[in-house]
């Protein structure tokens, strides 16, 4: 599939999106997300990380103060800052790539904004503070919509979507009116089917095979299946395997941005997802579906009855053994 190329704009600078993928390394400063919870709350490391998700091939860092994963409780603004702004803090001037604050509450982004934050990733795709795209568009920052449904604490209640596919375009075309009211441009608007996020497993793996029905919102898609529940595995090599299929499904399906644990592996991953797609748009001009000649055409070459081997006077060949590839 042949990505539409867009220019994101964000606070000071411009991404080019679907000439390669683009990498979002996760940053997690919570000490109760789902998979590195904990792992990097403390300010110091949390930098550190940063800088080491830069040099592994990070294009973008997301940062996030409050866990989503499922049944998690809501936490205050006071807190999700406290945790958030010494981390932005130290990054302040030091990294070369944009950071993006994953928050759906307004004075959070406001605040991250100050800070030196590009994009706000608002997980709940402008439902619980559509004041949130104000602030993104008074700050010239660029603004991820992820789909969701209800929210962590009642994702395990939640029935299954009827049309999974053409709610959640319908949702996320509604929740680009809502930027597009709060004063968003167009051209600062990332979306996100939002894998997880009160899905069924099987819808995941549904909207990854049906990725290409969101290029009809006219956004670049953003897809974040790292480590997800859905991909139902327990070992942490097995999970690593199980998003690499995931992010190549993502890719191969339009996506123009995936968000990662593991940026080390899954730039590899990208690679070779990238240099398979740019295959098909290097063939020479005759082969690109050339159409069939018509019948009685001169061009039209005769068939020619297959040549048969001719048998060998001294009898059969013998046959040799099985050849064997070194190893």
């Amino acid at each position: 599939m042949q990505r539409k190329r867009f220019e994101w704009k964000t606070r000071s600078r411009s991404l080019m999106l679907g000439e390669r993928t683009l990498i979002m390394g996760i940053l997690n400063v919570t000490p109760d997300s789902f998979s590195d919870g904990g792992k990097y709350s403390d300010p110091d490391r949390a930098f550190a990380r940063a800088l080491e998700l830069e040099d592994e091939g990070a294009d973008i860092i997301d940062i996030g103060a409050e866990s989503t994963r499922p049944g998690s409780p809501r936490i205050n603004e006071g807190e999700e800052l406290r945790r958030l702004v010494p981390v932005l803090k130290r990054l302040e001037g030091k990294l070369r790539v944009p950071v993006s604050v994953d928050t759906y509450k307004a004075a959070v982004a406001e605040k991250a904004l100050e800070y030196g934050a590009e994009i706000i990733n608002d997980p709940s795709g402008l439902t619980f503070d559509p004041q949130v795209a104000r602030v993104a568009a008074n700050a010239n920052g660029g603004l991820i919509l992820n789909h969701m449904r209800g929210t962590p604490e009642t994702w395990n209640r939640l029935g299954s979507m009827k049309n999974a596919i053409a709610t959640i375009r319908i949702e996320l075309d509604a929740a680009i009116g809502r930027a597009r009211r709060g004063g968003m441009e167009p051209e600062r608007i990332v979306v996100d089917p939002g894998l997880g996020f009160g899905k069924r497993r099987e819808q995941n793996s549904e909207i990854l095979a049906h990725l290409a029905a969101f290029a009809e919102l006219g956004r670049p898609v953003l897809v974040g299946p790292s480590r997800k529940q859905f991909l139902a595995q327990t070992e942490e090599s097995a999970r690593e395997f199980a998003t690499a299929a995931a992010v190549t499904a993502s890719i191969f399906g339009g996506a123009h941005i995936v968000r990662v644990h593991n940026v080390k592996v899954m730039t590899v991953v990208t690679q070779v997802a990238d240099a398979i797609i740019a295959a098909e748009y290097v063939r020479e001009p005759e082969e690109r579906e050339a159409p069939p000649p018509r019948h009685g055409s001169p061009s039209e070459e005769p068939r020619r009855r297959p040549i048969r081997p001719t048998p060998s006077p001294a009898g059969p060949t013998r046959r040799s053994g099985p050849s064997r590839d070194p190893r």
